[in-house]
Parts: C-alpha cells; sequence; structure tokens
C-alpha cells in the first residue's frame, strides 16, 4: 500500500473527515495536484493583473475559509515573482503564500470553472473570454497596494489595509455566495 494511502487509512480509523485528510496533505506535501485531483469542491480562479499580491492573497483566505475549495490564481500580466510584501502580511494572519507561482490567465481559459472572479478593474477590462464552461463572473476590485510607494512602513500599512480588505469582502462573498450553494 503508498504510504500516503496507509496515512490516509489511518487517519480515517481516528474519526477525521476526508475533507480534513485531504487539508492535512496538502498542507503538509504542498501538493496543488494532489488537490486538484482528491477535492471534489468548487473550481474557482482568481484574475487580477500581476498575479503577484492580491489574487494570491484571496486565493490564500479562500483556501482557509473551506479546504476542498480548488481555488487557481492567475494575471494578465504576470509579474516574474509573488511579492515579497504580500507574503510577509498574509504570514501575520497564518496563511502561507510564500509557494504560490504568478501565472498567465491565458493557461485557464479552457478550463470550466464555477466562479471566476477579477479583483482589479484593469484585469476585469482585460478578462479573456473563456471556452470552458463559466458558471458566475464577479469582480470585487481592490487597490494595487504594489503599486503604493513610500517608506517600507507605509508601503506594509497599505497591504495590511488590502489584505483586511480582501479577507472582510471574500468571507461575505464566501458566506454569500459560495458556500450557500454549495
Amino acid at each position: 500500500m503508498h504510504p500516503v494511502a496507509a496515512m490516509a487509512k489511518t487517519i480515517k480509523k481516528l474519526h477525521f473527515s476526508r475533507r480534513d485528510v485531504i487539508a492535512s496533505l496538502v498542507s503538509v506535501m504542498g501538493g496543488a495536484v494532489l488537490y486538484a485531483q482528491e477535492s471534489s469542491g468548487k473550481r474557482i480562479l482568481i484574475i487580477c493583473t500581476g498575479n503577484s499580491a492580491r489574487s494570491q492573497m484571496t486565493a490564500g483566505f479562500l483556501h482557509s475559509f473551506d479546504a476542498a475549495l480548488q481555488v487557481f490564481s492567475a494575471g494578465t500580466a504576470p509579474a516574474p515573482r509573488i511579492n515579497p510584501l504580500a507574503v510577509q502580511v498574509m504570514k501575520e494572519v497564518g496563511i502561507d503564500i510564500s509557494g504560490g507561482t504568478p501565472k498567465n490567465v491565458n493557461q485557464f481559459v479552457n478550463q470550466a470553472f464555477d466562479y471566476v472572479i477579477t479583483v482589479c478593474d484593469d484585469a476585469d477590462k482585460n478578462c479573456p473570454r473563456f471556452s470552458g464552461k463559466v458558471g458566475t463572473r464577479a469582480h470585487i476590485g481592490f487597490l494595487d497596494p504594489a503599486k503604493v510607494t513610500g517608506t517600507d512602513e507605509q508601503k506594509l500599512a497599505v497591504f495590511r489595509q488590502v489584505r483586511d480588505e480582501i479577507r472582510l469582502k471574500f468571507k461575505d462573498y464566501y458566506a454569500r455566495e459560495i458556500e450557500k450553494k454549495g
């Protein structure tokens, strides 16, 4: 028996739900592929321009709200890496997004999603057409914290403000739209 299967069987005997087991395996193994294969949760794509801050933070929060969700993030013009300040402010609230990589939205246009959500006005205007089925298309916009200038502390303050706005708006959207329709 494969070690992961053996571990899952043991955990099941301890009365953990399949969802908890999957979330634990994903957390421990960093297994985005395993997560996508095992989860039966809703598929959600979050889009912004650079896929380095807002969309990555949003994806992190959605995963924290419901481990069964299959959340992906992408950009219309992806940055070379995730913004380190986004990683820092998410770590402050116990969410690690450091393993993410900015991706181009075009790699997702042929896939089906329950939700495609843009989190910046530019991505909303420049979002490509999807040939895959999209259940709900929404826009929930936020200021781009990566464009703020000033001292490191001023930049961090803006990243924290945007992080908190994302958490608030997406917690509400999750409860009102995603969980409710689950």
